[in-house]
């Protein structure tokens, strides 16, 4: 089992820049392919990008393909969603998951119901 905390979300201008974090529990880590999913009120949970085991494979939503990247360090046990020239539209609650599936492969759009660990969310705002 692990636990997810997010962090680093907040008020940004529009064309700006935030760094999310979230750190896992555990010492199995590396075992998981890790995700960020985002929310806004009266939605679905949309995703943003996945991450293979060793970090060496990644996926990202083609609404924020250029502009965000995922990554993780299984030394550190934490996963980090960098996120550049941001827009109004990214305004959500961030969130981080986890997926303990063996066979998983990262190699497109994932659903949320893929994943058995969830993070309690971080509040990104921007502001145009």
């Amino acid at each position: 089992q692990v636990q997810l905390v997010e962090s680093g979300g907040g008020l940004v201008q529009a064309g700006g820049s935030l760094r999310l974090s979230c750190a896992a529990s555990g010492r199995t880590f590396s075992v998981y392919v890790m995700s960020w999913f985002r929310q806004v009120p009266g939605k679905q949970r949309e995703f943003v990008g996945a991450l293979s085991r060793s970090g060496g494979s990644t996926y990202h939503a083609d609404s924020v393909k250029g502009r965000f990247t995922i990554s993780r360090d299984n030394a550190k046990n934490m996963v980090y969603l960098q996120m550049n020239n941001l827009k109004p539209e990214d305004t959500a609650v961030y969130y981080c998951a986890a997926d303990a599936s063996p066979g998983t492969v990262v190699a497109g759009v994932r659903s949320r119901y893929e994943y058995d660990y969830w993070g309690q969310g971080t509040q990104v705002t921007v502001s145009s």
